[in-house]
This record gives structure tokens, C-alpha cells and sequence, in this order.
């Protein structure tokens, strides 16, 4: 939505947009359309996270209510409809307070898709260091820096839109999101900085639970939060930059897995479909209290079962949805086998699927998937399902064979929906296979 600012005098007019130019508020000016009445012929337009700033800013150099008129603008079958907002000092005062309702899309869902980020990232200019042992050529989750013998450095960060509208709830989320990467190489969170995007039209209060959420699931993981950084911008956005230690030997990527290694998923899939769902106002109560639950709760615990067992690969299963991130793991040199029946997610999901609900992210991973696996054997909310983009989503990794039952034990007992879901298969035709 955008905000027009019509004027009885000319002059006025002009004043106000060298006062909002000033500002460096995004402003343009446009002829005033027939069905508003004013003096003048101009008026000036404005974004919907910048007309309030905007119109404290007028009122300090003395042009008030009495000197303009002020209308909403949508677009509707290619016209536009203006509404005059008549109470402009009320509308001045008001603040934004829904999360959601100042957000396009939220989570890993609002991530680019795989395919078109391979394809920005190929031939970048690079400066080559033989201590940089996991860089961005892998898709792995972060990035490696050897700094001695014995350690290296884990580098990441991880921020998106709200998925949901408690400030909280959203900053744990993303902040649980973000220290994921570093689990997932097999490291320990040591130093985290904010990230913070936020308009300038919502209560600073939010904000400050947004942190206060994120800061509880840093302390959490034994991590010190060191800083951080923070811009105006039209829609809210959080997360973190997050540095890890690792021991060199002790590193995980996301690409080694070793032929019949069986493969275990850690946490259930969904939870992008129920979001979407919560979105359109049809998600229950109970399902969106899942998710959450999920979403919130550090891979840290199964990370941690992980020593002392034999893996060969490790991710986090987040944007990409389950698929993309089992064939960035496959590489070029094996074959993902995917037990479909085995699968943990939550019936919910299943169910909105199965009402013909769907993720725009999760239609990206569809095409990105295409000819290098055939779900079309799967009814099609499990398909859904394996595409669906998943926010802090769980661990998928390789563990030997004869070890993965005594894994899987172990992982339960913090999560408790994790499951064997297949296994690493000499390379076939098809990248991935389900049967």
C-alpha cells in the first residue's frame, strides 16, 4: 500500500517535499488524480513505511492537518483506489503491531531458490587461501577456516521475515535458525552479532522482544552475543551472524556421505506448509503450537549425540526443503534411497496439503527437483511435503550403517519425531530415489 499527500497551496507543496528530500524519505511527486480535490495539481507519494515519518517531519517546520489532504493508494484491476484517511493526527500516533501483516513472506520460505542462487554464485572473482577448508562452491551450511592444527573457525549468517506475529516467538526462531549452521559442521557457538532490519512505522517495543528472544536462545547454546548491526527497512527482518569452533578432524560438510550409510532425519517436515496455512487464516491452534515448538528448539541436542559415531554428512534441512538438500548432499558421487513411508511430519501439514495448500518456495524447489527425482508414485500431499521449505528445520545425516540404531536412540530422547528416512545408495541414474 502507498500514501498520497495532496496540498491546497503550491508552495506548501513544494516545502514539503524539499523537507522530506532532506530526509532522504523516499518521496516522488505525481499529478493529483480527478477524484481528489485539492488546490494545487500536485501531490506527493509516499511508501506505507514512510508516511508517518513523514508526516511528523511536516508538522515540525509548521505544516499541519489543515494544509493537506491524505489518502491510501492500492491498485486494483490495473486502477488505483484512493481512500482519505480523515483522522490524519490519529493515523500520525498509530503504530504497526502485527508482524505478519507488514510481511510478503516470512521464514526460509522468503529464500532464493537453489537453482538461481547457483547461478548468481558461479564465477565470482575469488581470492583462493589454502586455510579456507568449506567455502560457498559446496552449498554447504557454513563456511571453515583453518586457523591452527588443531581448530578451525565456523562462520555463518542466517536472517529472513517473521513467520509469525509474537516478536518472541520470531526472534528465538530465527535466532535458533541461524546458530543451526554451525551444528550442522560439527562445531560449537562462540560469539554472535544482531541483524536487524526494522520500519521505521512500528513500535519500537517489538522490536526490543525480538531481541529478547533471540538473546535467549544465544545464551541457550552457551554463546556470547558480542554486537550486532541495524538498518530501517520496510519490512522487519532478524537474525544472526554466528562464529563457531571445530575441531579440524571433526569437521562436517554436507557432501561426503558414504555409500550404504543409512540416512536420519531429526526433526519432523511441515512446518513451512503450516505457516503458510497460518497465513491464510486456516491453520488450528494445535498445529501452529507444533511448529513453533519445532522451529524453537536448537539442533544443539542432536548435534551433540553425533560424537563418538561415525557420520559422514551432515546439513540442516531449512529453504531448500528436504529434496534439494538430500541432492546437495548425494554431490556427484552417490545416490540418495528415500524410505517415503518412514518419513516423520506432522499430520496437519499433511492434511492443508492435501487441501490443495501450497508454498511458492515450495513450487521453486518442485522445478529445481525436476529430472533428478520422480515423486509422481507419491500421493501429492507427501509430495508437497518433500519440497516444503522448513524454518529451523532438523538435522539430515549419514552414520554407518551398524551404528545408525543406537543414533537414532540417542537423538530421540531430545527429539523424539527423528527417524531413519533411507540410505546412501551407489550412484544411479536418478540423483534421489524414493521407494
Amino acid at each position: 500500500m502507498e500514501y498520497v499527500i495532496a496540498f491546497d497551496r503550491t508552495n506548501v507543496a513544494i516545502k514539503a517535499e524539499q523537507n522530506l528530500l532532506e530526509r532522504k524519505l523516499n518521496v516522488s511527486v505525481i499529478p493529483i488524480p480527478s477524484t481528489i480535490r485539492a488546490g494545487c495539481g500536485i501531490c506527493l507519494r509516499l511508501g506505507s513505511d514512510e508516511i508517518r515519518p513523514a508526516l511528523r517531519s511536516l508538522s515540525k517546520i509548521s505544516i499541519g492537518v489543515g494544509d493537506m489532504l491524505l489518502y491510501s493508494r492500492v491498485e486494483e484491476n490495473k486502477l488505483f483506489i484512493y481512500n482519505e484517511v480523515e483522522d490524519i493526527e490519529g493515523f500520525m500516533e498509530k503504530k504497526l503491531t502485527s508482524l505478519l501483516d507488514n510481511c510478503t513472506t516470512g521464514g526460509c520460505g522468503a529464500k532464493i531458490s537453489p537453482g538461481e542462487l547457483s547461478r548468481l554464485l558461479a564465477g565470482l572473482p575469488a581470492y583462493h587461501d589454502e586455510n579456507l577448508i568449506v567455502g560457498y562452491d559446496s552449498s554447504d551450511d557454513a563456511a571453515v577456516y583453518k586457523f591452527d592444527e588443531k581448530h578451525s573457525i565456523v562462520t555463518t549468517v542466517d536472517f529472513f521475515p517473521p513467520m509469525v506475529n509474537d516478536p518472541k516467538t520470531f526472534g528465538r526462531i530465527a535466532a535458533a535458525n541461524a546458530l543451526s549452521d554451525i551444528y550442522a559442521m560439527g562445531g560449537k557457538p562462540v560469539t554472535a552479532l544482531n541483524l536487524v532490519c526494522f520500519p521505521q512505522s512500528m513500535d519500537t517495543a517489538i522490536l526490543r522482544d525480538i531481541l529478547v528472544g533471540g538473546t535467549e536462545k544465544v545464551v541457550e547454546a552457551s554463546c556470547v552475543l558480542a554486537g550486532g548491526h541495524s538498518i530501517y527497512d520496510k519490512e522487519p527482518k532478524y537474525g544472526l551472524a554466528v562464529t563457531g569452533i571445530v575441531e579440524n578432524e571433526k569437521v562436517l560438510k554436507n557432501d561426503t556421505p558414504k555409500v550404504s550409510q543409512k540416512l536420519i532425519l531429526t526433526k519432523p517436515l511441515g512446518t513451512g506448509l503450516i505457516m503458510s496455512a497460518l497465513r491464510g487464516g486456516v491453520a488450528s491452534p494445535e498445529a501452529v503450537e507444533k511448529a513453533v515448538g519445532v522451529m524453537q528448539r536448537l539442533n544443539r541436542y542432536a548435534a551433540e549425540k553425533l560424537r563418538g559415531y561415525n557420520v559422514g554428512a551432515c546439513t540442516d534441512i531449512t529453504g531448500f526443503g528436504l529434496l534439494a538438500h538430500a541432492l546437495e548432499m548425494a554431490g556427484e558421487r552417490v545416490s540418495m534411497l528415500i524410505y517415503p513411508n518412514e518419513l516423520p511430519f506432522f499430520q496437519e501439514a499433511y492434511n492443508y496439503a492435501a487441501d490443495f495448500l501450497m508454498t511458492a518456495a515450495g513450487q521453486r524447489n518442485r522445478e529445481h527437483i525436476a529430472g533428478k527425482a520422480d515423486v509422481s508414485a507419491l500421493p501429492n500431499p507427501l509430495q508437497e511435503l518433500l519440497f516444503d521449505p522448513q524454518t529451523s528445520g532438523g538435522l539430515l545425516l549419514s552414520a554407518d550403517p551398524e551404528q545408525a540404531g543406537d543414533l537414532l536412540k540417542e537423538i530421540q530422547t531430545d527429539d523424539p519425531a527423528a527417524r531413519i528416512i533411507g540410505e546412501v545408495i551407489e550412484r544411479e541414474k536418478d540423483v534421489i530415489l524414493l521407494r
